[in-house]
């Protein structure tokens, strides 16, 4: 590597590893050597701490030192994290802390967050991480920096837990929906379970633990398909605008969703200050109790009802009588203008058996999913069938009455959700054989017994016209609504933003790795869980900032993929990849003051920082 000193300029060019050098007057090049952890003499452990070689190893020549620092997004982080003042509003509501304290619960939460955001290395990884950054972008000072570990971070996760997370989410939240202007008239819930490995003894019940509600990390009805793990709820609010979290709430693992939407509800009012926004949600929130609590008290909801309310069986009755007429109502088409799906409107429109207004789609695209549903699990139950008849044939099979063949079959019906469209028979077969009455070769004479048992074979037929009834409500679903303002298009629409909080759990599992968590005390989960929300607030602040700035100027795409291809919505994570590289190199010397060089941005960087409104000439100083 060249470093070329011209005048008051200092180029660095770095490939990799850590830059060390020495300066000299300028107009001469410079040779750098770059220490990649290769060449080292041998017997050389190479076992130098993280730390150390994070914090700018150094080569010192002629007094002179060249440190280097990673950069990477936390400017345009830390701008947010400025607006939403997080740092004032952790200060002011965690427990007072000693003047003795070496750094304050409000830094230490803050760099977790930061490292969620940016890296999500784990929990006893804190400090290195945080030393190969520059200290001031983190808000510490280097002593701070060297003060940071696992321990104090669990620290400070308790001090989270002994506020109220409830209250400091939610004046969070208002200060955010004001700064940066978040509109609150159509917000969408849903919820997740975080799954755990582990026992957690201790927490196998709901508690009291220094005047909090601990909760109980139990078992339940686990989304993520692992009944044999335990779980906390995890619910989230997210409003229209942006996709922006607006309310969290944890629960204990074994809470049913249905439980949840009125005190859900209850807070978002006292949010927002209103009752009419458009409460959309799953098919839980279509109780007969929930829906008259909203609905009594001024709020808008629009939800699915459940296959298991007796309207849906009356309306798939009417359409096997043909008694239904379907109106096109929207076609969906994608960038290109190609029709993806095309949603038609039922009629007549009776209302519900509460008086609400129900509203019957059909979406040729959800009519193909449900045919290919289907399908797979008719072919799976007929594979599970033919495995188990070769078990029966067996001579050593275990399935020696026809109640327990019978129960095999019925469990994987069951499993398979075919048990309405396979009809399997139990046949029993007689199977004789001769034995010989005393050992020995036998003979002329030689006297054999009888013996007689009762084998089973399988057969199994499929209703096809069972399967002509179920296809005729391919790609059908009911909205229920109180709504009478919105057209049929609306409501849909509003359903549809429905996924958007889907993407948001996607973050939070897969770009956050939220679970597994490893922590041991289950009040530190729940604060953990807090810091979690606060992550996603700013991820999804930062993405609607960036795709504002673009629609404002008439944007319609950014260079941001791979070989420069175009994206249409660039999201966070893409903007802290593309900034990854940036790094800040300090010049120390004991004759001058210390000089400091950034990398250089590329022409999409600085596009981005000027859609940001953040200034190249101070990013990373």
């Amino acid at each position: 590597m060249t470093i070329a000193a011209a005048g008051q300029f200092l180029v660095l060019e770095e490939r990799f590893g850590t830059v060390r050098g020495t300066v000299f007057p300028a107009g001469r090049k410079i040779q750098i050597q770059e220490d990649s952890g290769m060449g080292r003499r041998k017997g050389s452990s190479g076992k130098r701490s993280l730390r150390q070689r994070s914090a700018g190893q150094s080569a010192r020549a002629s007094g002179e030192t060249l440190k280097s620092w990673l950069v990477g997004a936390l400017p345009i982080v830390n701008r947010i994290l400025r607006r939403l003042k997080l740092e004032e509003f952790l200060r002011d509501g965690l427990p007072r802390e000693d003047r003795r304290v070496k750094v304050p619960s409000a830094s230490v939460l803050l760099v977790l967050l930061r490292n969620l955001l940016l890296s999500r290395e784990p929990l006893y990884g804190i400090g290195e991480w945080a030393a190969r950054h520059a200290p001031d972008l983190l808000g510490l000072t280097p002593e701070q920096v060297a003060a940071l570990n696992d321990d104090r971070v669990g620290r400070c996760l308790d001090r989270l837990f002994d506020c109220d997370t409830s209250s400091l989410a939610l004046a969070v939240v208002g200060h955010a929906v004001r700064q940066f202007g978040v509109s609150l008239d159509e917000l969408h819930n849903d919820s997740t379970t975080i799954t755990f490995h582990g026992d957690y003894r201790s927490a196998f019940e709901e508690r009291s633990l220094r005047g909090r509600l601990r909760l109980a990390i139990t078992w339940g009805h686990n989304k993520d398909h692992r009944p044999d793990l335990k779980q906390l709820l995890y619910i989230l609010t997210i409003a229209r605008d942006g996709g922006v979290p607006v309310q969290f709430r944890v629960a204990s693992g074994n809470v049913v969703d249905d439980q949840t939407h009125q005190a859900t509800w209850d807070l978002l009012c006292n949010l927002s200050g209103r009752r009419d926004f458009l409460y959309v949600a799953d098919c839980k929130l279509a109780t007969a109790e929930n829906m008259a609590y909203l609905h009594h008290r001024g709020g808008r909801f629009v939800t699915v009802l459940p296959r298991t309310r007796a309207e849906d069986a009356a309306f798939r009755r009417s359409l096997a009588e043909d008694q239904v007429s379907w109106q096109p109502l929207w076609d969906k088409t994608d960038d290109e203008g190609r029709v993806v799906d095309r949603f038609l409107i039922g009629q007549p429109a009776l209302p519900s058996a509460e008086g609400y207004r129900l509203l019957w789609y059909h979406s040729t695209r959800k009519a193909e999913l449900d045919a290919l549903v289907r399908s797979g699990r008719i072919e799976r139950a007929l594979k599970e069938l033919a495995a188990l008849r070769e078990k029966l044939h067996s001579p050593r099979t275990r399935y020696r009455t026809e109640a327990k063949v019978a129960e095999a079959v019925e469990a994987i019906l069951t499993e398979c959700q075919a048990t309405e469209w396979i009809t399997a028979a139990i046949v029993p077969r007689v199977e004789e054989s001769y034995r010989q009455d005393r050992r020995g070769r036998p003979g002329k004479d030689t006297r054999y017994r009888k013996q007689v048992r009762t084998r089973f074979d399988l057969n199994w037929t499929i209703d096809h016209t069972q399967l002509a009834v179920e296809s005729l409500g391919d790609g059908v679903f009911p909205l229920i609504t109180n709504v009478l303002d919105l057209s049929e298009r609306e409501i849909l629409w509003a359903y549809k933003r429905q996924p958007v909080i889907e993407k948001r759990f996607s973050q939070l599992k897969t770009a956050f790795a939220v679970a597994p968590v490893y922590l041991k005390e289950a009040s530190r989960i729940q604060a953990l869980l807090c810091v979690y929300f606060f992550t996603l607030l700013v991820e999804a602040l930062l993405e609607r900032e960036l795709r504002q700035a673009m629609e404002r100027v008439g944007i319609e795409s950014l260079p941001m993929y791979p070989e420069g291809r175009p994206c249409r919505h660039p999201t966070t994570r893409r903007l802290i990849d593309l900034f990854e590289g940036i790094q800040r190199h300090t010049l120390l010397s004991a004759r001058r003051r210390p000089k400091a060089f950034v990398t250089d941005f590329s022409r999409l960087q600085q596009q981005i920082l000027k859609l940001l409104d953040q200034p190249r000439t101070t990013y990373g100083h």
